[in-house]
């Protein structure tokens, strides 16, 4: 048997179905077009952070925190971001508030949400003044950072206002260092010292509190020796010394009072508090 064995090389036929896959060439791959517009985004409105809208001021609302004392907390915090201080030494002096004064007020705002409780939005604290029985002293006046400069201050002491008439008081005393001005737009005017009283009881008798001084008691006039009533001294053979030379003008007198009222500035004040700055006495008939 002959076998013949052909020199050409066989053709081979794949099927395409079982042709492998091959990277295509780069000049033969597909043009991409890139759109240069904004991309636009769709965020689920589920998922997006709520804010918080701003409290209306025809909403807000003055209520002593004492009765409120599921507010002791946020009110004590407020009042700590501006003056730092013990927490707990905080919480002791709002729980001293009374309707019998020392006082604490808070100025709410309702919640967004009506379960929730009432947003501490400012506070001040009003105490009597010793001898003034229709005098009360405003103090610790506050308001939150992120409301100031809206007219919530100005809603605050308004409030106190008509809370102290309410009750039969007349005037309204206040000690401030920078914010002058800002009381001024709202009547008040440079004042006097007064002496809060840090607590009241009907067992302490008006008498005793009158007893404490409410400033320091003056000084005793200075005086110069009297040396025309001693005897001159004598040398060793009986002649007279010559007299001494004359004593230096006394320098503890004090300056001559001018005559007059004393005139007030907004920009100059003769009274500091404990750390030695200058602060402003300031009242108000309300």
């Amino acid at each position: 048997m002959e076998l013949i064995l052909s020199t050409s090389p066989a053709e081979l036929t794949l099927d395409p179905a079982c042709q492998p896959k091959l990277p295509l060439d780069s000049t033969c791959q597909p043009e991409m077009t890139f759109n240069p517009g904004p991309t636009e985004l769709t965020v689920d409105p589920e998922h997006q952070p709520e804010e918080t809208p701003a409290p209306s001021l025809a909403e807000l609302t003055l209520e002593p925190v004492h009765r409120r004392p599921e507010l002791l907390d946020a009110c004590a915090d407020l009042i700590n971001d501006q003056w730092p201080r013990s927490r707990a030494s905080r919480l002791h002096s709002l729980g001293q508030s009374s309707d019998a004064f020392p006082l604490c007020l808070m100025l709410l705002s309702p919640h967004p949400t009506s379960e929730a409780a009432p947003i501490v939005v400012g506070h001040a604290r009003l105490s009597r003044v010793l001898n003034q029985p229709q005098s009360l002293l405003v103090e610790t006046v506050v308001v939150a950072r992120a409301l100031r400069g809206r007219g919530f201050g100005r809603c605050l002491m308004e409030g106190l206002e008509v809370f102290a008439r309410a009750r039969g008081f007349r005037k309204l005393h206040l000690t401030t260092h920078d914010q002058v001005h800002f009381y001024t737009h709202l009547g008040y005017q440079l004042g006097k010292p007064v002496q809060g009283l840090v607590f009241t009881s009907r067992r302490l008798p008006a008498t005793l509190l009158n007893a404490f001084p409410t400033g320091p008691s003056p000084r005793p006039p200075w005086k110069a020796p009297n040396l025309t009533a001693q005897a001159a001294p004598r040398g060793p053979k009986g002649l007279p010394l010559p007299p001494p030379p004359p004593l230096p003008e006394c320098l503890t007198t004090s300056p001559p009072v001018p005559s007059g009222p004393p005139s007030k500035s907004l920009l100059e004040t003769q009274y500091q508090n404990v750390r030695g700055r200058p602060i402003f006495w300031m009242e108000k008939d309300i």
